[in-house]
């Protein structure tokens, strides 16, 4: 038996019993007659005692144990003289007899403490020593907990967790795929799912009426802290629903789970159209913790000579309350930042509510005071305000906009990542235009079906036509998406004319869907949240990696594996690859 209980687990009412320990050292100290080592597991930290006057040879032999070498120890719970409040084994420690080496190790690259010396790289070289520190332990258990509850609730709703392939067949809307070459069917490819999406759809067609799986996706696409190229999904389908029913389950699994893993309690979750999304916040995706709304001040700002606002479609801004003490170096810091490339705005203006009740802008010689006292009214601005104020083309004007808008929140301490605020945005446009390609894309798939009243604009004014849609919103963050799916072959081969694919191109990718739906597909609609970023946003992180076992870096590698990798000669001649090389 190597151990009779965990390193977490004894306390003072412990005191008296002859136990078996084992674990990490995770530091030792030398007290000259005394030496304590801290034993370390998965559940928590104890004290070992090893006293030279009781047994001087298993001291020296203490004395020689490094870092993060493996042991086992038996001996005797003692209550601490000096108890530390801060464990909760503070109160006893060991006083060991026996000290058994199982296995060394080689002084690490990197501390195993909570607040590391060791850089992101290092980390993911070395993971399975990053994965000992405790931030990294508490992640992995809050996944663990969020999937066990996410199964608990569905279950109780009914739903079945149901297995799709991961060889799949590869479809050209979306991301890239990654491809996986057969070798049975020479010149030919899997592909890896982006999603189960036309594979749900088929379990409705089936009669599995509510499907749900916590599924491994894969998509091929440039990465940042909130993506990977595999990922994690809760992916649901449920048959005979409306929108309604969609949105009240997974409200309540959401509910569910803040309720069980953060103990937090929700009324119901507001909604917002993605029109009002767009015109007030800039995104299709807001942070409502706090207000800073838009206010368009189009009409009130143009014909005063200003060619700025004059030429520009839209004139947009926002009022940071109690920022009217803002320096001009401060102010001229934020100029500088809207006009990054990343935001892209050409400049800023800026009007201040001073204290005294006057007004003083940035563009004084073009508009009077009680020009600027109307702009104030239009943001219901008091003394001590700052207006901020973009122009120019109406899209980049509010994805600027919404830009600043969170820099500021982030600037006043608004973003609390302990405080969430959930929010469903709806009736998202079916289509997108793309000037490059002259063509119209999904926005969010091909099966997802238009709302009722809006079919027929499909034939007159299809980028007007609203998408039976919905996401999630937590905190500025899209945690999932879905839609009311086509169900009828007829609407069906019409979306995939508009988007462009001929009947032979639409039979060859989803002939295998289109076929299913006559065979009496039902009303269907479903969701699928990022699992690793709902992850993330209840251990209140924005980035996911530390929420993954196992991550990639920002190109896609994984350090710990050194991959993708090169293979041999043999293997591709297998597979009747030829791989040639990038020229210098």
């Amino acid at each position: 038996m190597y151990r009779t209980h965990t390193c977490g687990e004894l306390r003072l009412s412990d005191a008296g019993k002859k136990v078996t320990l084992s674990g990490w050292i995770q530091r030792s100290r030398d007290l000259g007659g005394m030496t304590f080592i801290d034993l370390r597991d998965r559940y928590g930290i104890t004290q070992l005692v090893f006293n030279m006057e009781v047994n001087a040879a298993l001291c020296e032999e203490a004395r020689k144990l490094g870092r993060e070498y493996v042991i086992q120890v038996k001996g005797q719970v003692a209550e601490r003289e000096n108890k530390n409040q801060k464990l909760p084994t503070g109160e006893i420690e060991i006083i060991v007899d026996e000290l058994k080496v199982l296995n060394e190790s080689k002084i690490p690259p990197f501390t195993i403490e909570d607040q590391t010396d060791g850089g992101e790289e290092l980390r993911m070289k070395y993971r399975y020593l990053d994965l000992r520190r405790n931030p990294l332990r508490r992640n992995m258990e809050l996944r663990h907990r969020m999937a066990f509850e996410t199964r608990r609730y569905l279950d109780q709703q009914h739903f079945l967790e149901i297995e799709t392939p991961y060889l799949i067949k590869s479809t050209p809307e979306g991301a890239r795929d990654f491809v996986v070459p057969s070798r049975m069917n020479p010149g030919q490819f899997y592909a890896l799912p982006q999603s189960p999406q036309t594979l749900k759809q088929i379990l409705m067609v089936a009669g599995y009426d509510r499907y749900f799986q916590i599924v491994r996706c894969f998509r091929d696409e440039d990465l940042r802290a909130d993506r990977q190229p595999e990922f994690t999904q809760i992916d649901c389908e449920m048959a005979f629903v409306e929108q309604e029913d969609i949105l009240n389950t997974f409200e309540g699994l959401v509910r569910h789970l803040f309720r069980e893993v953060k103990g937090l309690e929700f009324g119901e979750f507001p909604r917002m159209t993605w029109a009002e999304a767009m015109k007030y916040y800039g995104s299709d995706k807001p942070d409502i913790r706090f207000k800073m709304r838009f206010v368009e001040l189009t009409s009130l700002v143009k014909g005063k000579g200003f060619k700025v606002f004059d030429d520009a479609e839209l004139v947009v801004g926002i009022n940071a309350k109690g920022c009217a003490s803002y320096s001009r170096k401060e102010i001229d810091q934020l100029t500088d930042w809207v006009k990054r490339p990343q935001i892209g705005a050409a400049g800023l203006i800026y009007v201040k509510y001073n204290d005294d009740g006057s007004l003083k802008s940035s563009v004084d010689k073009f508009y009077s005071e009680e020009d600027l006292k109307l702009w104030a009214n239009a943001f219901e601005a008091k003394p001590g305000d700052l207006m901020l104020i973009l122009a120019g083309e109406t899209h980049r004007a509010r994805k600027a906009l919404g830009e600043l808008r969170l820099e500021m929140g982030n600037r006043l301490g608004l973003r609390n990542p302990e405080v969430y605020q959930p929010l469903w945005v709806v009736d998202f446009p079916l289509l997108e235009w793309d000037d490059e390609t002259q063509r119209f894309y999904a926005m969010h798939h091909p099966f997802t079906s238009p709302k009722a009243e809006d079919i027929p604009m499909l034939d007159t004014r299809p980028a007007a036509v609203r998408a039976n849609a919905y996401d999630l919103v937590i905190n500025g963050v899209e945690i999932g998406g879905g839609s009311i799916r086509i169900h009828r072959k007829d609407l069906q081969n019409k979306m995939l004319r508009l988007l462009g694919f001929s009947d032979e191109e639409a039979q060859r990718q989803f002939g295998f869907l289109m076929g299913a739906f006559e065979f009496g597909a039902p009303p269907h609609g479903g969701i699928a949240f990022g699992f690793d970023r709902l992850c993330a946003i209840f251990g209140g992180s924005e980035s996911i990696r530390d929420y993954i076992a196992f991550p990639k870096n920002n190109a896609g590698r994984d350090m710990m594996l050194d991959s993708p990798s090169e293979i041999s000669r043999e293997q591709l001649e297998e597979l009747y690859l030829e791989i040639k090389k990038p020229k210098e």
